[in-house]
């Protein structure tokens, strides 16, 4: 009896010890995700003037490694003299930030930008001080993962861009001038210079820097003479002062102020090269047709082209007798006859045909044939 009821239930049996086998041990209950972003971890600040440029990644992901599909906010936080911040010191904003939404949706996030102003009584208040930044990506729970990395930038003051940027052009170059300012502080930690930036205007390059260590004075109106031009092309230039900020031990600070006006100088060139001097006239001529040799001293300019040479008899106008420009400054006429008195003078031309004026005047004797 015992055998046939352990053959009529042990398929049962089996049947339980596989379900049994089927069924895993239940695991721990998961702790369902807070959503908090990551903290940025790139924040960058950059000073121009009186403002701070704040830029930064938006957080994409949250602590617990998910994708953010619903943005929060973005705390903007500036602490004076407080480095690191343990908090947020002072909310300067609160931004909403769609940008991550579209960075889930398979679009590349952008970064984010944030211009803060520093007052002004804190640069004068604290001028070898430092202003800290830092920002707070919440989740729409209003949490967050805490504090950026932290930038700092100095507090010391700038000046004002003059307004008065002069362009004027001149054989030498393009004279900059603009008027002199009050450096506005006696602390000797301070001392400020000005740059000078130049763009030629026919495409957008950068600007680059002709002049990077102009002093700033109190009583002389400052000048640069931009001597590295192309004629015939458009400059613009601007202006910025510089705050150098001298720490014992350390390495300088600089901060640019703000820029001044551009303006712009079109470097047309009408200045003709420098009158030719030292002319001289020999003559030569025995046994052999006549001729008379001129030399005077060469001109310096780098675009200068060549010399014309006038010659004229007693009471009669002065006539070019060069057929082309002389290359070097020598010329010799072997159009002269015997018993005439030549008078000769020389000018200089450059290369887009402005001419200098004549020379003083030499005269030399063709003797008369014996």
């Amino acid at each position: 009896m015992s055998a046939r009821v352990h053959l009529l239930f042990s398929p049962l049996v089996l049947g339980g010890l596989v379900w049994l086998a089927g069924c895993g041990t239940p695991g721990a209950p998961q702790a369902p995700s807070l959503r908090v972003p990551r903290a940025v971890a790139d924040l960058q600040a950059t000073r121009k003037g009186d403002r701070v440029l704040l830029s930064w990644s938006p957080a994409t992901q949250t602590t617990d490694g998910e994708n953010i599909r619903h943005a929060g906010t973005t705390e903007v936080c500036r602490g004076i003299n407080d480095f690191p911040m343990v908090k947020c010191d002072e909310k300067l904003a609160a931004l909403t930030d769609a940008q991550v939404e579209h960075y889930t949706k398979g679009t590349l996030a952008a970064r984010r930008d944030y211009a803060d102003t520093l007052p002004v009584e804190q640069q004068q208040r604290s001028p070898l001080g430092f202003a800290t930044y830092a920002v707070s990506d919440l989740n729409t729970n209003g949490r967050s993962a805490g504090l950026s990395n932290q930038v700092r930038v100095p507090l010391a003051p700038t000046l004002r861009p003059p307004q008065d940027l002069k362009a004027i052009v001149t054989a030498d170059g393009v004279v900059l001038s603009w008027s002199g300012q009050a450096v506005g502080t006696e602390n000797p930690a301070l001392h400020y210079l000005y740059r000078l930036f130049r763009r030629d205007a026919a495409n957008e390059k950068k600007p680059e820097l002709i002049a990077g260590e102009v002093p700033v004075t109190n009583d002389v109106a400052p000048a640069f003479t931009d001597r590295n031009i192309e004629w015939e092309q458009r400059y613009l230039y601007r202006l910025a002062a510089i705050t150098v900020v001298q720490r014992e031990g350390k390495e300088p600070l600089e901060i640019e102020g703000d820029d001044s006006p551009v303006v712009e100088a079109f470097a047309h060139d009408v200045f003709p090269p420098a009158t030719p001097t030292g002319v001289q006239a020999v003559f030569s001529g025995t046994g052999q047709k006549p001729f008379i040799d001129l030399t005077w001293a060469p001109n310096l300019e780098s675009d200068l082209a060549g010399y014309n040479v006038y010659r004229h008899e007693q009471g009669a106008a002065p006539v070019k007798v060069n057929s082309e420009l002389a290359q070097t400054p020598a010329f010799r006429d072997a159009n002269v006859e015997s018993g005439h008195q030549y008078f000769y003078s020389v000018s200089a031309v450059d290369q887009r045909g402005n001419e200098s004026g004549r020379s003083e005047e030499t005269s030399e004797t063709v003797p008369a044939s014996q």
